[in-house]
């Protein structure tokens, strides 16, 4: 008997859990860094759901194309906390 939660499946619903999460977080929070946690709640969660898309089978490797994306995003997503940060800060100064 198969099982239905394969290594992929808990991934990609964990995926999904995050990116919920993360979109609700950006809806209800007020201040500008929870609000950038929460779009690197949602990164994470579409990381995951790309690894999970990289799974082909257990017979074969994975897909690296959705391996290079995951990559790739996380080196996008550490820039864009930087700016936002500075960003933060800079409007945390105007407003003093």
């Amino acid at each position: 008997m198969m099982s239905i939660l394969t290594p992929a499946m808990i991934f990609a619903v964990t995926g999904a859990m995050l990116v919920g999460l993360g979109l609700y977080r950006i809806a209800v929070s007020a201040g500008v860094i929870r609000r950038l946690v929460a779009l690197n709640v949602m990164s994470a969660g579409v990381g995951s759901i790309l690894i999970a898309s990289a799974w082909r089978g257990p017979d074969l490797g994975p897909d690296p194309v959705p391996q290079a994306f995951v990559l790739t995003g996380i080196v996008v997503i550490v820039a864009m906390t930087a700016v936002g940060l500075l960003l933060a800060r800079r409007i945390d100064e105007v407003e003093k």
